[in-house]
């Protein structure tokens, strides 16, 4: 089965990026199409672009970026839970797709996002260009939780039917579009 890496990108205290995380990770084991491994970029804890050489070469010098390229490698697809700052993603979330190059090619990735009213969709929006750049393929379907807060309760993420409905359509497509590049990552690792 593929394996699927749910990466919350918010590294703040008091985020509300781990219970999204947490609830699109159940909802996408639930889906039954993947296996699902949670990666909280504060626990990763890269540091800021420290490799010499251009992440091209992958000709990484530190322990850490070894251990963030074997981790992402191994996934087939990504779902990366994102809020928006300042009309754009995290620098948490840019410095982790920063750090690697090959890694990420020909990998499916959907984006849940949340936010106040925008819902976070212009993080989404100011991440499509770089996702291209590292050949990632970006999906259509999102889920974008408007007003994230009220959707929080005791530190769990209680959807609607409309974020449920929305987290089932980016699992399938997810689905059909890593089973379709699947050919072409495999040229690549070949």
């Amino acid at each position: 089965m593929p394996t699927l890496q749910i990466i919350i990108a918010s590294t703040r205290q008091g985020r509300v990026g781990l219970p999204v995380g947490r609830w699109i990770a159940e909802r996408a084991a639930a889906h039954g199409a993947f296996d699902v491994d949670v990666v909280d970029l504060a626990e990763v804890d890269l540091p800021l672009m420290d490799e010499p050489n251009h992440p091209r070469l992958r000709q990484y010098t530190h322990e850490h970026t070894w251990e963030w390229s074997a981790r992402v490698d191994r996934a087939d697809a990504f779902v990366l839970v994102t809020p928006e700052y300042n009309h754009s993603f995290p620098a948490p979330l840019k410095n982790a797709l920063d750090h690697l190059h090959h890694e990420w090619a020909y990998k499916p990735v959907g984006i849940v996002s949340y936010g106040g009213v925008a819902a976070g969709t212009r993080a989404k929006e100011a991440l499509e260009p770089v996702l291209g750049a590292l050949r990632m393929s970006a999906v259509v379907e999102s889920v974008n939780i408007p007003f994230v807060a009220q959707f929080i309760e005791d530190g769990e993420l209680r959807p609607n039917d409309v974020m449920e409905a929305a987290a089932d359509a980016l699992l399938d497509e997810l689905a059909r579009v890593e089973a379709a590049l699947r050919q072409l990552r495999s040229e690549v690792t070949a």
